[in-house]
């Protein structure tokens, strides 16, 4: 055999090997290009949605933290006097102030049991459309949504007028039952009672949310697993505990964190209600606060150092209720 043939039967095979398939550029250097590119792609999807997020949502969060670190008040709205750097200050005078502490506290348990409330209410009635029929069914949903499309300050006006001491028909009604302490009874008087008349608006208000989506979800479990909880002997109460709420969880999720976030952040009901947060401020909460410290007062940086707090504290309960979800092994 001569030189050439034994160096081309040499090659040969080094050729065949280059020809098989996986043989040849690694499957992570041939793709890595493609890989990026794949990663990058449901970025520039949401790019339009987080460019409109970014101007309505994290410029006024920016204005507001920033305003919240100034000395910014009439005199400074005005041209008058310059605007200057404070810090701290703003907070360390909020903090100091024990208002503000009471308020925060009346906030935080009047939310808590409107959002109890609300679900309580949302749920039981989503379960109760599960079992009428198909009218009685039509017509609470229709009443639920007409009471849902509202504007709450429409919704507060009847409220207060079928509360009013003089002409309401709810006291008129309760005296008729032979309750004559409420003859004439003021419900905006007593700091507890006026808590309580805003408490029915805000669920009447929010409810229907909760019933429309729950209801969605009920529907949406397979009918074959609640006729066995049925057959089993398991009670209405028992099947929404142990069946219903647990396939359900992520829905209750996010109608909790809504419900967290609106009952939180009531203004127009408060204001509305009890005239501007009741007699010497005794139904006060955080969000007519900032309002009377912002333009009441013009203490605007005042104000927006309760926003600021207000939005630490919405992120600290909702991180807080998705996280004890993640150690019960929920997936969200």
């Amino acid at each position: 055999m001569s030189a050439g043939t034994a160096q081309h039967a040499r090659r040969a095979p080094a050729k065949g090997r280059r020809s098989r398939p996986g043989s040849t550029v690694p499957a992570g250097r041939r793709s890595g290009k493609g890989t990026r590119r794949g990663t990058w792609t449901p970025w520039l999807y949401l790019a339009p949605a987080l460019v409109v997020l970014g101007g309505l949502l994290v410029y006024p969060i920016y204005q507001l933290g920033l305003i919240s670190f100034l000395e910014y008040t009439q005199a400074q709205v005005s041209g008058g006097a310059p605007t200057t750097f404070q810090g701290f200050a703003n907070y360390a005078e909020l903090f100091g102030d024990s208002e503000f502490w009471n308020v925060a506290v009346a906030t935080l348990l009047f939310a808590a049991v409107c959002v109890v409330s609300t679900l309580a209410v949302g749920c039981a009635l989503a379960v109760l459309l599960t079992r009428v029929r198909a009218i009685p069914r039509l017509a609470l949903m229709l009443a639920a949504l007409g009471a849902w499309a509202t504007p709450a300050i429409t919704g507060s006006t009847v409220w207060v007028f079928l509360f009013d001491p003089d002409f309401g028909p709810v006291n008129k009604v309760l005296v008729w039952f032979g309750l004559s302490g409420f003859e004439d009874y003021s419900w905006t008087y007593d700091r507890y009672s006026a808590f309580a008349l805003v408490l029915f608006e805000v669920v009447w208000c929010s409810f229907p949310f909760v019933m429309v989506t729950v209801y969605a979800g009920i529907r949406a479990i397979p009918t074959e697993v609640l006729e066995a909880a049925a057959l089993d002997g398991a009670s209405t109460w028992r099947i929404w505990r142990t069946v219903m709420a647990p396939m359900l969880r992520p829905i209750l999720v996010v109608v909790t964190i809504q419900s967290i976030i609106w009952d939180f952040k009531v203004f127009t009901q408060i204001y509305v209600m009890t005239n501007g947060g009741g007699i010497a401020g005794q139904n006060m909460v955080l969000n007519v606060y900032a309002y009377q410290k912002a333009f009441a007062s013009s203490q605007y940086s005042l104000g927006s150092a309760i926003g600021v707090v207000m939005l630490l504290i919405l992120l600290a309960v909702t991180l807080v209720y998705l996280r004890l979800l993640r150690r019960q092994g929920e997936e969200l």
